[in-house]
């Protein structure tokens, strides 16, 4: 009876794992470290002040998600190649730029980051890490076919707790912490503004729900657009996922909040944040985040580079997929080495990041809302979803993301113009 169970035991968590769909993938990469590092400044400026904003992010994040599955499910093809079937290759150009310029400074910044978390873990100076890194995600992408890269990142997607056991060893004043997160304190201070367009200007990026048509509508096996179960499966899963990525955030937030902020140190990325928390929270909590940091650099990066090369090679009409092999599918694995190559080329050269976040952020800043709208668009379009388009709520709150997507990524341009946020 006791080893039956102990078997039950030890096959809940594989079975736990292959239960996770790419929704959660898509969504827990939303959580990159470019993010990790804006809520841990956040935190660290604005304590719990801003913390109902990191909730925010899971309606948001869900609208869009589900609405990425149902276009997967139903018509079997991910965004960039149904944008040119429909609207045609300049209007798909503009999507395609947004997304490659958007992806390769995030891979950039987050490659390096990966390589900072793995050494505050060993005691490595991060700059050794880099090219190992690199190399390895990409010989995972090259040899591994999409059911062994998915099933590596749904074991990785474990790792992002380690933020939440942060968040408990930083020992926050916890009813402080809900009060603040349940209801919101409004304030037009200058570094309330700031923090609450940084949380939600750098979540909902182009390549996290377009990473979610590619895997429902391009990789996963098909159970047949008019399976609702399938397709009931799938919105479920981009809700979990998003209420567990903005989860996520918000115990960033805390765990920075907690210590950071009630010391008044500020910080300037991620791996600032895991270095200034060894003295405050103690090693076990900064050894945490150094975790939760390498995996969400080692989640967010496959995606980030198979969506450039995917969005790629559809405009292009290129063969392309995990799935394929090297030699059926050179210009599709030539983007995901060449992107991997760029970020390894900036990190030798010691290139300062900063106006490339600025650019990047300017060019998503556009780029992002239009990406919204044209899936909006697709979701209600009969010549692409036939009888199964999304609902006319569904749709409603999809535009309304896409507008506040649009004003946040407005504001921003503008407070960095003007320099004033």
């Amino acid at each position: 009876m006791n080893f039956r169970q102990s078997g039950r035991s030890r096959g809940t968590l594989p079975r736990m794992l292959r239960s996770i769909g790419p929704e959660m993938i898509s969504a827990a990469s939303d959580n990159d470290p470019t993010n990790v590092g804006t809520a841990a400044a956040v935190g660290a400026q604005t304590g719990f002040q801003l913390s109902w904003v990191a909730l925010l992010v899971a309606p948001l994040l869900g609208v869009v998600m589900t609405i990425a599955a149902q276009v997967g499910v139903v018509a079997r093809d991910d965004l960039q190649s149904l944008t040119v079937k429909r609207y045609g290759q300049r209007v798909a150009a503009v999507l395609l730029v947004s997304v490659v310029v958007v992806n390769l400074v995030t891979i950039a910044v987050d490659l390096q980051a990966g390589a900072a978390g793995m050494g505050l873990l060993v005691g490595v100076n991060p700059r050794w890490l880099v090219a190992p890194l690199g190399v390895a995600l990409v010989t995972l992408l090259l040899f591994g076919k999409y059911a062994q890269v998915a099933g590596l990142l749904r074991f990785l997607v474990l790792g992002f707790l380690a933020f939440g056991a942060a968040a408990v060893l930083a020992q926050p004043n916890w009813s402080t912490v809900l009060k603040a997160s349940l209801v919101p304190a409004l304030s037009l201070r200058r570094d309330q503004v700031a923090g609450a367009l940084a949380l939600l200007g750098t979540t909902l990026t182009s390549y996290v729900y377009i990473w979610e048509t590619i895997g429902r509508g391009v990789e996963e096996p098909s159970n047949g657009t008019s399976d609702p179960r399938g397709l009931a499966r799938a919105r479920v899963g981009a809700v979990v996922g998003a209420i567990f990525t903005a989860a996520i955030l918000w115990f960033m937030l805390v765990a920075s909040a907690a210590t950071l902020g009630r010391h008044h140190q500020t910080v300037a990325s991620a791996q600032d944040a895991a270095l200034a928390l060894r003295p405050l929270a103690g090693s076990l909590a900064a050894d945490l985040f150094a975790v939760g940091l390498l995996a969400s650099a080692v989640v967010a990066l496959p995606v980030l580079m198979a969506t450039t090369a995917y969005v790629t090679g559809a405009h292009f009409d290129w063969r392309r997929g995990l799935s394929e092999g090297i030699g059926h599918a050179r210009g599709f694995y030539a983007v995901l080495v060449a992107s991997i190559g760029l970020a390894l080329g900036v990190a030798l050269a010691n290139i300062s990041l900063i106006g490339m976040l600025v650019a990047a952020s300017v060019v998503g800043g556009f780029g992002t809302p239009i990406g919204l709208v044209l899936q909006v668009r697709l979701a209600r379009d009969p010549r692409i979803m036939g009888s199964q388009t999304i609902s006319r709520p569904l749709a409603i709150a999809g535009w309304a993301v896409a507008v506040i997507v649009a004003s946040l990524g407005l504001l921003l341009i503008v407070s960095q113009a003007a320099g004033t946020l």
